[in-house]
């Protein structure tokens, strides 16, 4: 009974925040931008995934979300610094931040 609460909590996190990840779209001229949005957008692509054949828990779901949705604010901030562009230095840091996360989504799913 606890699972499927989990499970339909991440469902509604999963619903809201996809939505707002699929809407990054590619920013022409921006490949740094691009690059981050991308990798966003696979992760939570493998996250629906993992729920959907149940190798992810919602618990864990809904913590994964969480950390890309820090990610995505993270890069929105250092955009607004720059006049919607990315430094070298800010995307390599979202990029370890963006690995981490991964790591754990593949953890999660394989285990």
């Amino acid at each position: 009974m606890v699972a499927l609460k989990y499970l339909q909590v991440a469902v509604l996190c999963c619903a809201g925040f996809g939505s707002s990840l699929a809407m990054a779209q590619d920013v022409p001229d921006h490949p740094r931008v691009n690059e981050v949005n991308q990798r966003l957008d696979n992760q939570q692509a493998r996250i629906n995934q993992g729920l959907a054949n149940g190798t992810m828990t919602g618990k864990e779901a809904a913590r994964d979300e969480s950390h890309d949705a820090n990610i995505a604010k993270r890069e929105s901030v250092d955009e607004a610094k720059h006049d919607g562009h990315l430094t070298k230095a800010e995307q390599n840091r979202l990029n370890k931040s963006e690995n981490k996360n991964s790591r754990r989504i593949y953890r999660q799913k394989h285990s």
